[in-house]
């Protein structure tokens, strides 16, 4: 059972981060101490330098060789169902399919698991939720954010559609057999033009992705997480303390960047109060169903059945949006996203945990 004390604890975690909010958005609206150039570089120091190095912590810390796999298998299939459902309902409605489909991923399937989702999980079902959502985490840090990455960077690369070829000029005096061969030559043509820009299009994302620091850290954190826990290495205080000041203040600085973007909206709900709805019931419904039907399919019971549902069922994370904002896809639907789930995670984490209880 959960105490007033457990509820403090989850209320300690989530407070200074709404400290770090009100005090970008009073800076911004009120004292006007940061242009919009400013902002712009303050969400890119976060998404290049603070959200890399806390990944690397994050995955760093985490021990890869007792990792429980019914959870792993059932978050994949949870983001794997997000996708296929995302994509189903884009092509009902065909305006930016690939906008709607990143955007749907980040706000069902990538929960805020650090800081508030810790202190709740433990406070539901002891040391062993901590560490199967610490795992939960790393997946994050590791997979789904890089894949994010990708769904962004291609989102922005991929270009204008094929333009007809030169040669298809009108040709209505040709005999009907003439026409017939030049149509086949054309349909051949264009597709062959386009199996060509799709393979540009992926090296280009693929070499931008090579380059964005949080892919290197990820897979530095997981390399050394490896070795650490291979052969019981730990790094260097000079070296841990030189990454921890700076990842340390990775979701605060996040959470800054948010309150300066709402400081830059005429409203605080920036997406308006029907989308905002909507996301929310993405977040708190679609997820933690989407996990349910993950879990049982795979027959995950007990524990870490009540920890895959009740993380699915926390607000929306922190990183998704900075990504959004770098990249400029939906980052008012995201920013609502965080801002209102996390006044009412508490209570909605609460419902799921007495229902589970039954």
């Amino acid at each position: 059972m959960i105490s007033l004390e457990d509820v403090y604890h989850v209320v300690s975690a989530t407070v200074p981060l709404y400290f770090s909010m009100m005090l970008a958005y009073i800076s911004m609206k009120w004292w006007r101490l940061f242009t919009a150039d400013q902002c712009a570089g303050i969400n890119m120091f976060v998404a290049k330098f603070s959200i890399p190095l806390l990944s690397f912590q994050v995955i760093s810390n985490n021990n890869p060789y007792k990792m429980n796999l019914k959870l792993i298998f059932a978050d994949f299939l949870q983001k794997l169902l997000a996708v296929l459902l995302l994509m189903a309902l884009t092509k009902i409605s065909s305006r930016g399919r690939l906008n709607w489909v990143i955007t749907g991923l980040s706000l069902s399937t990538l929960p805020n698991t650090l800081i508030l989702g810790i202190p709740l999980v433990k406070a539901m079902y002891g040391v062993e939720a901590e560490a199967l959502l610490s795992q939960i985490v790393v997946l994050q840090s590791l997979i789904w954010y890089n894949l994010l990455l990708f769904l962004f960077e291609l989102n922005a690369t991929y270009a204008a559609p094929v333009a007809p070829s030169s040669d298809a000029t009108d040709e209505q005096d040709a005999p009907q057999e003439t026409q017939s061969k030049q149509a086949e030559e054309e349909i051949h043509s264009t597709a062959r033009r386009r199996r060509v820009k799709t393979v540009l299009v992926l090296m280009t994302v693929g070499k931008k992705l090579l380059r964005n620091p949080n892919f290197h850290a990820t897979l530095i954190g997981l390399i050394w997480a490896s070795i650490r826990f291979r052969w019981n290495i730990k790094l260097p205080d000079i070296v841990d303390k030189s990454i921890l000041i700076l990842s340390t203040g990775g979701l605060g600085m996040a959470m800054f960047s948010l309150g300066l973007f709402m400081a830059s909206r005429p409203s605080i709900i920036a997406c308006g109060i029907k989308m905002a709805v909507i996301s929310m019931a993405i977040k708190f419904i679609a997820g933690p169903a989407l996990m349910t039907i993950a879990s049982f399919a795979i027959t995950m019971r007990g524990t870490v059945l009540k920890v895959g549902i009740v993380q699915a069922a926390l607000p929306q994370g922190i990183v998704p949006f900075v990504f959004a904002k770098e990249y400029n896809i939906h980052p008012d639907i995201l920013s609502t996203g965080v801002i209102f789930g996390m006044l009412i995670a508490l209570p909605i984490a609460l419902a799921y945990y007495s229902i589970l209880a039954l």
